[in-house]
């Protein structure tokens, strides 16, 4: 039987691990390098193949990678491949999703298999690595915009990147994919999650009525073109709870699939959290 909860740690430690065998310290990774040091086999899909994202093959002691054309989209490709790889690299996954010789995958952090998800992790921890990452941060500002300055730089999807970027945040950001009037799923930074009495945002909930991104997603034509907005919001009005204050809520349009990325920045932690914070932290000397 499968564990209910994949594991985020072991995804991390093992792409950490690889990185660190194969001498890669900086950003950009490049998935089709590694998987040829790794001795992969790396082949094509037709564009007409569509569905899954990548697949993993296995012939004997041989390894294969076929990754997606049908997206126009280098980092689709790229996570896809890095993807793959995970599953090739992560303990008990070839025994487990290659029982027939051929995987098929859902690369995009939306499958609840555990094994899926510690694949996409381990995509992420691979081409976004926590300490360049984190460097490369601290200088590209805040919101929507240090997010794309990242993507660019780790050639990287928007989305896969604004989700790197609330995991190794120390700020409260959040970032939620949505379509249509339903959110597909949300991200919270460890500050955010903080909040005491606050609610979290869940899979097919309906987007709040009076922010900016419902509105944006009721215009299906600005969605997939790629449009932006940006104004104030309401953290009250996302995540509920004690805290009546305005924050930065920047959405744009993902393309022809019909979602939109949105990004929650400018949230203050409560005064009595930050304290006690600072006590429970501060070191003692005798």
């Amino acid at each position: 039987m499968r564990p209910a909860h994949h594991s985020f740690a072991t995804a991390e430690a093992e792409a950490a691990r690889l990185l660190q065998e194969l001498g890669i310290e900086g950003i950009p990774v490049d998935p089709f390098d590694l998987a040829q040091r790794l001795d992969i086999e790396l082949k094509a899909l037709p564009k007409k193949a569509g569905g899954a994202s990548g697949m993993l093959l296995r012939m004997g002691e041989q390894f294969g990678i076929c990754y997606p054309t049908h997206v126009a989209s280098e980092g689709f490709v790229r996570f896809s491949v890095a993807h793959e790889i995970g599953h090739y690299c992560l303990p008990g996954h070839v025994d487990a999703v290659l029982k027939g010789g051929v995987h098929r995958s859902r690369a995009g952090f939306q499958s609840a298999d555990r094994y899926e998800r510690e694949a996409d992790d381990f995509a992420a921890a691979l081409l976004m690595p926590a300490a360049p990452f984190r460097a490369t941060m601290a200088r590209a500002g805040e919101g929507l915009g240090a997010i794309e300055a990242l993507a660019a730089m780790c050639r990287t999807s928007l989305e896969a990147t604004a989700i790197r970027f609330v995991e190794l945040s120390d700020d409260p950001v959040a970032v939620i994919c949505s379509k249509g009037a339903h959110v597909e799923y949300a991200k919270m930074s460890y500050r955010l999650r903080d909040f005491p009495k606050i609610e979290w945002i869940r899979k097919g909930a309906r987007l709040p009525p009076d922010t900016t991104t419902a509105a944006f997603n009721a215009d299906p034509k600005g969605v997939e073109s790629g449009a932006r907005d940006k104004d104030g919001s309401s953290l009250q009005d996302w995540f509920e709870g004690p805290y009546h204050q305005e924050i930065v809520e920047e959405v744009v349009g993902l393309g022809r699939y019909g979602k939109t990325l949105t990004v929650l920045t400018g949230m203050e932690a409560p005064e009595w959290l930050e304290e006690e914070e600072e006590t429970e932290w501060e070191p003692r000397f005798r």
